[in-house]
């Protein structure tokens, strides 16, 4: 059993500094977990962290999903026989750059009025659920039952967010009462508003910074005199936006903060240790202003974070300099890290057959819905994708402009057919001018989601339209086509009548097959290309966009098979030649 004092924590009564790694199960493939743990241990740690994504888990109501990049307990099972503790972050919101900070996009199916992150009862029903399933299968893991699981978190960065103790205390009643029963923890910023607001009285409360260690626990201590130290999230690097600058930290200045975190006598967890991959369409996004849920942003799909361990596990310079620092607080020797095998080796990637959206929409959607006004993308049923809107404008009239209310995020206006422009959410426009000069004009709007915002005021936001005007006057009666996509998207498509042409600027399914003797990682670069996104073998890797910073996405080897590959792009808006290149290495800007 752990036990915490002021100075720190002992494990079966035996001292025991917690030197932690972040690595999130869910962005990686079970088959890369193993040498992603042992290269935690050959960093000189002894203890893993990762959050849960409820979302992941219940993507739908009541039905779960404990499979693939899911098996939380392979994952836990794996730490175990590398040697490591592990933290668990379970807390319904865990934000961490991921879709919609891990709520599920169906809790805001009902119109967008439940309250997320309170004691409304609404909201309680749905995490009761939820943990009703979680909480046994995790509490089988603790150390008081044999495993290697020492701390649970109630709730994250609550303090960011909102000041509901019931609710906090909600949770923490919740993870007793399932059977956890290892100490309970929360995480906040190390400012006085975040510990007033985020803490829970009796349980463990925790720092999250990246710099001024000294500064940080002392803020800890004046309102946690009896807390030992600790920095649940040491920001080692950081993430990217769309159409924002690349983000690293240096290695020395990252270990110099570290150190200063371990001569404070303080336990820490590298966030992250190794990134990953916010594979498919799981990556979240921010606002520029958490306040109001203004300023949209994005978040691109590496997640490789600058961390020690880069996106594909190989070590980095941070990875050796924190080396050099943990090794004198390490447990024993630190043992030697492994090499990573070769990259794929380069190769162009021909796409030579081409499916127009337009001609295989009704492979792709799950049913037309009619509708007086735009039904959102909740309402509709569809996590992520593209719907169709289509309606027309009564005339004869004049020419006026169209605005486009509450779009998220982006979306192609096509008039009879024509696309006359691209809008985007918070990106300032001209409303496009569109007369009627017959008895009516076709509308269609092509709108595609992208990530749900993780952070401050803007969670749980929807994905559509609210509604569109034309001139002052609203415009009713539409039909909606909703085109989830996801991994398998590809096989639902008529490739036998693939048409050998490209044709036309976008959107375009495209494919083509790539041969490969041996599975191994590589990237993928789309030169020439504007937007969209890529499945090889059915697997969806993510988003790419040309505004970068990401140029390449990764490419994992479990999802290769020796022989014949296929690969598949759908872009949005237009490429000047349909082939892609394999890479050895990564270009995240």
């Amino acid at each position: 059993m752990i036990q915490i004092s002021r100075n720190g924590f002992t494990l079966d009564g035996r001292p025991l500094r917690l030197l932690s790694g972040a690595v999130h199960y869910f962005r990686s493939l079970p088959e890369q977990w193993p040498r992603h743990l042992r290269m935690l241990r050959a960093m000189g740690l002894n203890t893993v962290e990762t959050y849960v994504p409820w979302n992941l888990h219940e993507p739908r109501p009541g039905s779960y999903d404990f499979t693939g990049r899911a098996d939380l307990e392979t994952f836990l099972r794996t730490a175990a026989d590398t040697g490591l503790n592990a933290i668990v972050r379970p807390s319904p919101y865990i934000c961490a750059e991921w879709e919609n900070g891990g709520l599920p996009w169906w809790l805001r199916a009902d119109g967008g009025r439940l309250p997320l992150r309170t004691g409304s009862p609404r909201y309680l029903a749905h995490v009761d659920r939820w943990y009703d399933t979680l909480i046994p299968i995790l509490a089988e893991h603790q150390t008081t039952r044999g495993g290697n699981v020492v701390m649970v978190q109630i709730e994250n960065e609550y303090g960011s967010y909102g000041t509901d103790r019931a609710y906090l205390a909600h949770l923490a009643d919740g993870l007793r009462a399932r059977g956890i029963d290892v100490p309970l923890f929360t995480s906040d910023g190390p400012e006085d508003f975040f510990l007033t607001g985020g803490t829970l009285a009796g349980h463990l409360a925790t720092v999250n910074f990246g710099s001024r260690a000294t500064e940080a626990f002392a803020e800890l201590r004046r309102h946690r005199p009896q807390d030992p130290p600790v920095c649940m999230e040491f920001w080692n690097g950081w993430f990217d936006h769309w159409g924002e600058p690349h983000t690293t930290r240096a290695a020395e200045d990252a270990a110099g903060a570290l150190r200063e975190i371990l001569e404070a006598g303080g336990s820490v967890n590298l966030y992250m240790a190794h990134g990953g991959t916010n594979f498919g369409t799981w990556a979240g996004a921010n606002t520029a202003d958490p306040r109001t849920g203004q300023g949209y942003q994005p978040t691109v799909t590496s997640y490789d974070y600058d961390a020690p361990l880069d996106e594909r596990g190989a070590p980095t310079a941070k990875f050796w300099a924190f080396r050099e620092v943990l090794s004198a607080y390490a447990d024993g020797p630190v043992p030697e890290p492994e090499e990573l095998p070769a990259t794929l080796p380069p190769c162009r990637v021909e796409l030579d057959r081409h499916l127009p959206l337009a001609d295989v929409v009704d492979h792709l959607s799950t049913g037309e819905v009619r509708s007086a006004v735009p039904p959102s993308f909740e309402e509709l049923g569809v996590p992520h994708g593209l719907v169709r809107y289509r309606t027309t404008i009564p005339g004869p009239r004049g020419e006026y402009p169209l605005t486009v209310e509450g779009l998220a995020d982006r979306a192609h206006v096509l008039v009879d057919g024509t696309r006359l422009a691209t809008l985007e959410r918070d990106v300032e426009s001209d409303p496009p001018l569109i007369p009627v000069p017959g008895p009516e004009a076709r509308l269609e709007l092509l709108v595609e989601s992208m990530g749900r915002v993780n952070y401050g005021a803007g969670i749980g936001d929807r994905k559509g339209v609210t509604g569109v005007l034309h001139t002052q006057q609203y415009l009713h009666g539409w039909t909606a086509d909703p085109m989830p996509l996801a991994d398998g998207t590809p096989d639902r498509l008529p490739w036998d009548v693939a048409a050998a042409s490209a044709g036309g600027s976008g959107p375009v399914f495209h494919r083509g097959t790539f041969e490969v003797e041996e599975p191994a990682d590589g990237y993928v670069v789309l030169p020439g290309w504007t937007k969209g996104y890529v499945w090889v073998n059915g697997f969806l890797l993510g988003r790419y966009w040309d505004r970068g910073p990401q140029r390449t996405l990764y490419l994992p080897w479990p999802i290769l098979r020796s022989g014949p590959n296929e690969m598949t792009v759908l872009e949005l808006d237009g490429c000047t030649d349909p082939a892609v290149d394999l890479v050895p290495r990564p270009d995240l800007g």
